[in-house]
Parts: C-alpha cells; structure tokens; sequence
C-alpha cells in the first residue's frame, strides 16, 4: 500500500513537472530553457511582409498594408484614424501562461486603441481550428481581431517560436519590438507586478518616434512553444533547374549545325579542354553549379547525366535564338564539341593518356569575373525565414571613396543562392536619396539573379563610383522551407586607365502589365526612345515564374526593323547577359522595344497559381517584366557631377525619353 502511495506520489510529481514545462513557459531571468536560439531581436528593423488573414469571429479579411492607405492623403479626405503602428501578439487558448496575460492584453489594447495602434491575435498553432478559435474569442471578448495563420506561415515569416510574443511594428510595417509582454510571470516565479512593461515601453517610443532610444529591442518569451506544420515544399521542386532551347531552336541547330563523325576520343585529349571552357565557371567550388567538374573522375562520375543535358541542349545554358546578334559570352557548343561529347559518354568514358590532360586552369575562388581589387559585403547576415512573404531589403555599406572610382567589372554574390532571389546594387552619392525606381539610371552598379549576371565593360568603358558613395544592397529573398541566412557581398575590379565612356543601365520596363489567368502566351510590350547618340553593350530580360518569351527589336527612323535579341524559351532559373561581340551605335531618335509573353496556363509546371490574374509586383509568385540593357557614351572632358537630388547623378533623360 505505502509502495502504490509513493508511486502515485512519484506519478503526480511527474505529471505537475510535465505540465508546467510543456504549457507554462519561464520568464527569461528564470528558465534557461526559454531562450531562443535566434537572437531576440531578429528583424527588428525589418519590414513585416503584407498577409491577409481572417477574422475567426466575423470572417472579415484583414489586409497588413491596406491599413497604411489611411495614413495617405486619401485617409485625410476621408478622415480616415492614423494608424500609428500594430501589434501581432500570438496566442492559443489552453496556454496556461497565455491566458494569465489576456486581461492585460485587452487592457493595454484598449489604452492604445486610442493612441493609433491596431491589435491582432495571431493563432498559428497548428492544433487549433478555426470553430475552437472563434469560441475561445467569443468567451474572452478581448476587444481587438483573432487572425487564423494557416500552416504557421506567418509564424514562420517572423520567425516566432512561442504564445504571447509580441511584435510591435510602425505605421511603415517596420518592426521595431519583439519579445514579452512584460516580466511578470515565468516558470518557478511570479511577480506581484511587472518590473518591466516591455510592450507599453515600445508603443510609447513608437508614438514618439524615438526607436533608438529603445534600451531593449527584443527579449526572451515566457510562453508555449507553438507546434508547427512543416512548410509545404515549393512548386518549384521537381521543376528542371534550367530549361532546354525551345524546341524551334533545337531544330535549327539540327539542320544548320549536323553533328559530325568524331571517331574514337578519350577525356585527355578531346573532352578536358571541352569542360575546361564551357563548364567549370560554373562547376566548381563555390560556383552556382551544384557540384564540381574540375578533374577526370568528377566529370567521369557525371558522365550519363552530361550526356544527357548536353543532348537535351540543357547544358551549357544557352537561351538565345542564334539567328538573330552574336554575342561574346555565346555558350552553346559548337556542333563538334557536342558531337565530342556524347561520342565520349557512349564510348565509357575513357581517360586516355594522363600526361595529355591539359594544364589545370586557375580560377578566382568565389568569383567569375576575376580576382576583385575590392570587396563590399552587407554589415551583417539576414536570417531568412522557411517560409512567409519577406520584403525588399534596403541596405547600405559605405564605400569610404576619397576621389571618384571607375569599374571595370563589378559581380554581385550571394551566400545562400538558394534563398536569393535577386541582388541589386546601386552606388548612391552623399546627400541623394536612392528610391525604387524602374529605369536604373546612374545608380545601377551590378545585379545578381540565378544565373550569370557579372557587369563586365569593355576596354576604354567603365561604370563610375562618385566618391563618398554609399553601396545600397536591394536584397530580394524568397523562403525555401528552411531557414536559412545570408551576407551577401559585390566584388569591384577597378579600370587601370582613365576610361573614355561611362557605362548606364537602363531598365525598359512595363510596370503595368496585367495578365490574365489561364493565359497560355499573354503579350506585353515597352520601349525606350534615344534622345543622344549612345553605344549598345548587352541585354538582360527580367520576368518572373510566368515568364516565357523576350525579344528586342531595334526600330531605326527610316529603316526596317531589327531583331538584336530573341529568347524564345525564357528560363527564371538561369537569367544570362547577353553581351554583344561588338558595341551597336544607336542613332538619336533610335526606339528600343521589349516584347514579351507570359503563360499563365497549368501548362506552365512553375506557375504559381494559374486561376489568379496577375500583376506587377516584387515577389515571384507576381510577375516583372523590365527589358534591362547596358549602354555607353562619351565621357566630357569634366565629367558631370552627381545631382543632390538623385542618385542617377547627371540625369538620363540627356540620353533617353521614354516613348509615350
């Protein structure tokens, strides 16, 4: 009997232990095991990506940025509140510590209410169903909007781990507070009161704009841990990592390109030399390529799947129709080495003789363009969350320039490819103000997007830094189911002579397009007019999952149309320059014009969502459509200075109109 008593005693114990530490979280001066493995202010500064989300009790949507339109002059006309900021607090019902803090949260919404700010409860635990979140909001009437985070997605987006933290974010979306409510109840301890108001403190800084003056911007969370559902996996998966030449273009190489006999031919003597030139700028450490070519047993162990991408005319990634411009950096092979190739696979893949295998070639490591003579990296990583919406990142590193700086080159890389949708780097002067623009201008240094995107100039060409310039990263991420981080980084090969033509990108692009769902090879057009004479270098066409074709066509007064550039089979996964083998002078009153097709269609296995019309925006799953190209001109014997109302320095409409 006293052995059943202890036992049950020992059970009882057990049971209390189990229950406090699964559903009473600690205060973070009390309980170790609360603490993140984050830092706690991750994203602070960060923008919160927009959502819309349901109400649990009325079933109304609740739109993130549709809020800031009443702080714009139209929520002026219509006496619109202004809405000072809002706070996501992540709840749960049955958290015993969750629900201790609920009096207070609707005290404290109610106080703020009046102040400006907008409450939401976020229930992303995925053991809650909607009907139990509307009975539970129903029975605590907490005064402000139980949202229904499907999936965790927001969760995860902001990267939130536990019930009852908060994040506490201004009329901009822009976090500037996460972490507890305050520090009254924890674990093994419970205040009389709270020693410190964390969540009032940071309201009150938000009211008064003084962000900085925050001593804690993020703190340790006393709360359950929320169970989560694994993100689902990307459209993305399965879909071939770069597309093939259209099937138009694989024809013509058929016929104007026959494949001829190469008789017996070994990795030594034929097949290295192939690799060496048409492969490892890719394949190699550190290089977007996946895995390594750099010696015979890397490319024998590889061999079936060469052959086959070669045959596909997957690999080299190649896009562009060869009927139409020549351009230096063309890597499609040759009808020979094509031939060499598969021969090679067919025959087994023979080594030859060793001491044939040509001189290893020397690679810069990291990079395509060269050794830099400087490198900028961001200030710090970005922790990127597994799933959810993240906003543009705006980041700036200061180059410390003395004298103006020319670039040769200029290379754009990012840690973690696999999360980096694209990188754009802008060179801002002291006192401009870089605002998202379309039309790059001056500003425009160097791009990244999967793919190869290094600027390279040629002799006598050279892209100008002015001096005191800021480097701004326009950092664009795209969750991938894992969280991740990045610091990426811009390497600068310098000109080693005063250049005679300053280099320009331009973007012609339709910020307008709309296209509608089902669309199969939806048209959209954009142009740009030269005012000046200027010299055309290289191309790049931008679009998105939905992107399928991209042409520019030369239009030159009096003369019939010309056809520079057709990318019959536009590949997201692989966005190449397509540089010219020789500059193209454009006469003034020349018009470029960008065609492009987009499919919009369940035929398209990347599309994100074929029943949605889309529209133009940032994030992959809407669509760009920018016709990138990079020109030159002469440089004037004193070299324009930098305005100190824009970035783009001497203003480009000297060069360009856009055409109406």
């Amino acid at each position: 009997m006293l052995f059943k008593i202890r036992v049950s005693m020992v059970l009882s114990l057990v049971a209390f232990v189990l229950i406090n530490n699964l559903a009473v979280p600690a205060r973070a001066t009390d309980d170790i095991s609360a603490k993140s493995a984050l830092p706690l202010d991750r994203l602070v500064g960060k923008r919160i990506g927009d959502f819309r989300l349901k109400d649990v009790q009325n079933g109304k949507e609740i739109w993130l940025y549709g809020f800031a339109m009443g702080n714009r002059s139209l929520g002026g006309i219509l006496k619109v509140k202004r809405i000072e900021g809002v706070v996501l607090v992540f709840v749960s019902p049955g958290c015993p510590i969750g629900e201790k803090y609920l009096p207070r949260l609707k005290e404290i919404a109610k106080e703020y209410d009046a102040k400006g700010f907008k409450f939401f409860g976020l229930a992303s635990n995925s053991g809650d169903s909607p009907d139990d979140l509307k009975k539970w909001a129903n029975e605590n009437q907490l005064g402000f909007p139980i949202l229904y985070d499907a999936r965790n997605v927001i969760a995860d987006a902001l990267m939130v781990e536990r019930i009852n933290e908060v994040i506490v974010a201004d009329g901009t979306a822009q976090i500037r507070y996460r972490g507890a409510i305050d520090d009254q109840y924890g674990y093994t301890t419970t205040r009389q009161k709270p020693e410190n108001n964390y969540l009032k403190t940071a309201l009150d800084a938000v009211l008064a704009k003084q962000f900085n003056q925050l001593v804690q911007k993020g703190t340790d969370v006393a709360g359950c841990k929320l169970t989560k559902m694994t993100p689902e996996p990307s459209k993305l998966d399965g879909v071939e990592r770069v597309r093939g030449v259209s099937d138009d273009i694989a024809a013509f190489y058929d016929k104007s390109e026959p494949a001829p006999e190469v008789g017996k031919v070994n990795y030594a003597e034929h097949v290295a030399s192939i690799v060496q030139n048409k492969c490892q700028n890719c394949h190699r450490p550190g290089q977007v390529g996946g895995f390594s070519l750099m010696t015979y047993d890397d490319v024998r162990k590889k061999s079936a799947m060469i052959g086959e991408v070669v045959d596909d005319r997957r690999m080299p990634p190649w896009h562009a129709d060869p009927r139409f411009g020549h351009f230096s950096n063309d890597r499609h092979l040759s009808a020979k080495d094509r031939a060499t190739i598969l021969a090679w696979v067919e025959q087994g893949a023979p080594l030859g003789d060793p001491a044939k295998v040509p001189v290893a070639k020397t690679w810069p490591e990291g990079w395509t363009i060269g050794t830099p003579d400087l490198v900028f990296e961001l200030p710090e990583s970005n922790l990127i969350p597994a799933q959810g919406t993240v906003p543009y990142y705006m980041l700036s590193v200061p180059t410390n320039f003395k004298e103006d700086m020319w670039i040769q080159a200029a290379e754009a890389r990012p840690e973690d490819p696999g999360v980096v949708h694209h990188i754009i780097v802008y060179a801002v002067p002291p006192g401009a103000n870089r605002g998202r623009v379309i039309g790059e201008g001056r500003g425009h240094l160097c791009g990244y997007a999967p793919g190869d995107m290094p600027s390279i100039y040629p002799p006598g060409t050279a892209k100008r830094i002015p001096a005191g310039s800021n480097l701004i990263f326009q950092m664009h991420y795209t969750p991938n189911g894992k969280q991740s981080k990045d610091r990426s980084k811009v390497g600068l090969i310098l000109a080693k002579k005063p250049p005679e033509r300053e280099a320009l990108t331009v973007g012609i692009a339709n910020p307008g397009l709309m296209i509608p769902a089902k669309a199969e090879s939806h048209p959209v057009h954009s142009e740009q007019k030269f005012k000046n004479e200027v010299r055309l270098l290289a191309f790049m066409p931008h679009m998105h999952l939905r992107g399928k074709s991209f042409k520019y066509t030369l239009e030159v007064p009096d003369q019939k149309p010309e056809v520079l550039l057709s990318v019959p089979a536009f590949d997201f996964g692989w966005q190449s320059y397509y540089t010219l083998t020789k500059p193209l002078a454009l006469k003034p009153g020349t018009v470029m014009k960008c065609d492009a097709t987009f499919d919009n269609s369940d035929k398209n296995r990347a599309n994100p969502d074929s029943s949605k019309q889309v529209r133009w925006g940032e994030q992959t799953w809407e669509e760009m459509m920018i016709g990138y190209i990079d020109i030159d001109f002469p440089i004037p014997p004193t070299a324009p200075k930098p305005t100190d109302k824009t970035a783009d320095g001497a203003e480009p409409a000297t060069l360009l109109k856009r055409s109406e």
